[in-house]
Order: C-alpha cells, then structure tokens, then sequence
C-alpha cells in the first residue's frame, strides 16, 4: 500500500513503543528542498527505505484479521490489527513459517516477528514477518489443537469405539460441581422424566489444576461400580480458560478406557472440549444430557398403550379372519351333507362300471367272431373235413403218405384212413400218369424184381 507522511509517522510511533527500553533509534535529519531546488524522487524513495529499514526486527501484538494463502504461491499475506486502535498492517510470510505456529484463524491474537520494508519502486509499505506466535486465547486453542489431533491420530474418537447407551439404566452415575445448576439441571430434568431413576452423583472440582485429576478419580470409581450403567460429566458454560480441565489429556484418555459408556454435557451447544469428542454420546447441555440418558415415563407409556392397542387390533383382525375363515368352510357342501361326495362318487363309479362291462363284452364279442372264422378257416383246410367228404388218406408200411402211384408196388401192403376208422388193401395194379411213366431205354425196377 501507498503510505503518507502521517501514515509512516503513526506506524513508527507505535513500532517504537514496542521496542525495548534499552533500544536506541537513530533519527533522520531532514532534507533541504524548496520548490526551485525539489528533491529527487528517487534520493527521498532511498532515504525513506534507510529510514524504515533501520528500524530492524521487533516483536509486535495484534489481532490477525485476515489470512490471504493463494495457491502455488510462496508467500502468504496478513493483515495484523491493534486491538485498541485504529491502526492495521500489511504482513508477508512464507507458508513454512506460518504453517510453525500451528493453525491460525482470523480473529487470533498473535505476536510477530517483523521487519518493516519500503519496495522503492512502487513506493510500497509493508512488514515482512520471520516468526508467528499465538499469545493468550489463541495459544490455549493451538495447545488444544495439536492435542486434538494426537488423540484422533490415535483412533480414540472413531465412531467404532462409541458403545450405546442403556434404555433404562439401573443407576446413572453424575460427576459435576457440587451445589451447580449442572447438577441441578441433571437431577431434576432425570428425575422429571422417570421418578424412579437413581443417580450417584460424585462432586468435583470442575475448574482450576487439579480439576483433572478428581474428575479422573471419580470417573474410574463408578467406573468399577458394576451397578451403574452410564456416567455423565456435567458442567455449565464458561470461558475457554474454564473449560481447560475437560480437555485435559489424562481425562480425555480415562475416558477412552472406561467400559461404562460416558455422556458430556459440558457447557452450552457452542462450547466442545476435547472430551465432546471422545465421550460415547455428547450432550448440547446438562438438560439434553438429562433426556438422553432415561427415557420419558409419560412418553414411554403413551407407546405402551399405542403397542397395546396395536397388539389388540392385529388380535382382533386375526380372530375375524380366522372365524370368517370357518364360516366359509363350514358352509361348503361337503360338510353341510357328508354323504353328497359318496352319492357323487357312487354314481361316477357306475357309470364307470357300465363302461367297463360295455368295453369288455365288445371285446369279448368281438375276439369271438374273430376265433370263429379262424376255426372255420382251419376247418376249411382240416384234413377230416376232405375225409368226411368221402376222401381217404393212404399209407404205406412205414405210415408214410402215399400220393402217387409211383409211391408203391404191385402186392404192396397199405392202409386206407377214413373218415371213420381204416381199411387195410393191398395194391393189385398200379395206374401211372404219364410223367410218371418209366423211359424206355431203362428197365423198369418192378419188372426187374418180378423176373428175379
């Protein structure tokens, strides 16, 4: 930025009382110029940079305003504020020396190291910073911050390690400030949504150094107290220098270790120590920790008897289905009248029957006819029906069948089969058929046998 006469002088009076008692700055004496003899640009530009950098490192407090990191860039710009006057500055850093002090947001009261420049070309002020420093407030939130992320890289908050609390725990265990309207807040809104609830309730200091360490003792006493079912730590809201205990690391790790599962209820809804993130569930505030942690007598009977009536209703259907279920079978036929399906069946079976004996005589009948004319075909071809007819059947001695004269001999022996009982003859001459006649060049083999 473009500085004036004014500006500088402002800046260096502030910039001076900064500095150390024993600190000694070398003033600048004044340049002769008139308007016929001005003074050179350039010549005031190098005095006004001798003037600004003789100045030297110094430590100064402000509130950090805005924080200016663009990507890829090696350097970071701040704008620094008095915190009781209306006086701001520009400030360069590299993002390795910012990135030091931890994170950083707007609105942080820091301390800085700085050196003030005057870039003589464009005529620029500004402070370039070698070392950052959160002071006060800003401190305890870096301190917490790197604590923070130990626990985390350690898995002490991941959602797996989160066990559910009781629906109606036995005893609820409640560790706060003795007499506070964290404790009032607890007991009253618990024992207002179910009267019956019983809370061991162990005060402790809940603020202060050894704030920790009686929480932690009293923490690992219900711990061990089979009985109870669920731990609350209850505190009401305060500055950030009150809260300290509850983000105390031995606390945060007690906690982790328990085997009860543990609410926080710690502050109002902006308000989170690191507990907030350990605990099983967190709590806004001691009334919200109230509510979570017992359920609401009135609530819970109005889902009794909407269960109840639910439950009484699908009876109620059931029974009605099942009895329109019997009416239905009561009403078929087969039960109005038992003996319908027999008389049904009866009369299927006899038509069946009838079938049966119609089928069956036409197979009969027709087998019948068919053995019939078979049997008049074998009749027809039967040898008797020739013998009855008048034929005979001959046979020679040996009961072979004779059918041609050729067969036998004069004076041959044979036997006539008739129709009824047979005749014995004897072959007195003997009648040829032309192919059966013998060639004349060969004798005749009866003849031959009648001359021997």
């Amino acid at each position: 930025m473009f500085v004036t006469n004014k500006y500088v002088t402002t800046m260096f009076d502030r910039l001076f009382r900064s500095l150390s008692a024993g600190r000694t700055i070398v003033s600048a004496m004044p340049m002769d110029s008139s308007p016929d003899n001005p003074q050179p640009l350039r010549v005031v530009a190098h005095a006004v940079k001798g003037w600004v950098e003789r100045l030297g490192w110094v430590w100064v407090e402000g509130q950090l305003i805005e924080i200016n990191r663009r990507s890829g860039s090696r350097t970071v710009f701040l704008t620094l504020r008095d915190k009781l006057a209306d006086v701001s500055a520009s400030i360069t850093i590299s993002p390795a020396n910012l990135d030091l002090a931890g994170p950083l947001s707007e609105g942080a009261t820091v301390a800085a190291k700085v050196r003030p420049t005057y870039y003589s070309p464009t005529g620029r002020f500004s402070f370039y910073c070698e070392e950052v420093r959160p002071v006060g407030e800003g401190r305890l939130l870096a301190r917490l911050e790197q604590t923070k992320r130990l626990l985390q890289a350690e898995g002490l908050f991941d959602r797996v390690r989160k066990k559910p609390l009781p629906f109606l725990p036995r005893t609820v265990g409640l560790i706060t400030g003795a007499q506070s309207a964290a404790e009032r807040d607890v007991v009253e809104n618990a024992r207002r949504r179910w009267p019956a609830v019983r809370i061991d309730i162990r005060n402790t200091l809940v603020q202060g150094p050894q704030a920790a360490a009686e929480i932690i003792g009293a923490l690992q006493q219900l711990d061990r107290d089979s009985g109870v079912d669920v731990i609350v730590i209850a505190r009401g809201g305060g500055s950030l220098e009150d809260l300290l205990a509850f983000s105390d690391e031995g606390l945060v790790r007690a906690v982790a270790a328990c085997r009860t599962p543990v609410v926080s209820a710690i502050g109002h809804e902006s308000d989170q120590p690191i507990l907030d993130l350990v605990a099983d569930v967190r709590a806004s505030t001691p009334t919200d920790a109230a509510r979570r942690i017992v359920p609401d007598v009135t609530e819970e009977s109005q889902r009794v008897r909407q269960a109840r009536d639910r439950g009484l209703a699908a009876i109620t259907k059931i029974i009605e289905r099942q009895q329109e279920f019997l009416t239905a079978t009561r009403s078929r036929p087969v039960l109005t009248d038992p003996t319908a399906s027999f008389d049904l069946r009866y009369e299927q079976l006899t038509t069946l029957r009838h079938r049966g004996y119609r089928a069956i005589s036409h197979l009969l009948s027709a087998e019948s006819s068919t053995i019939d004319h078979t049997l008049a075909r074998v009749r027809a071809m039967s040898p008797k029906a020739t013998l009855e007819r008048g034929y005979a059947i001959l046979v020679d001695q040996d009961a072979v069948t004779v059918t041609a004269a050729g067969q036998v001999r004069e004076a041959d022996a044979l036997t006539a089969h008739l129709a009824s009982g047979r005749l014995s003859l004897t072959v007195a001459e003997r009648h040829l058929t032309d192919q059966e006649q013998p060639d004349a060049d060969q004798p005749d083999p009866d003849r031959q046998e009648l001359d021997q």
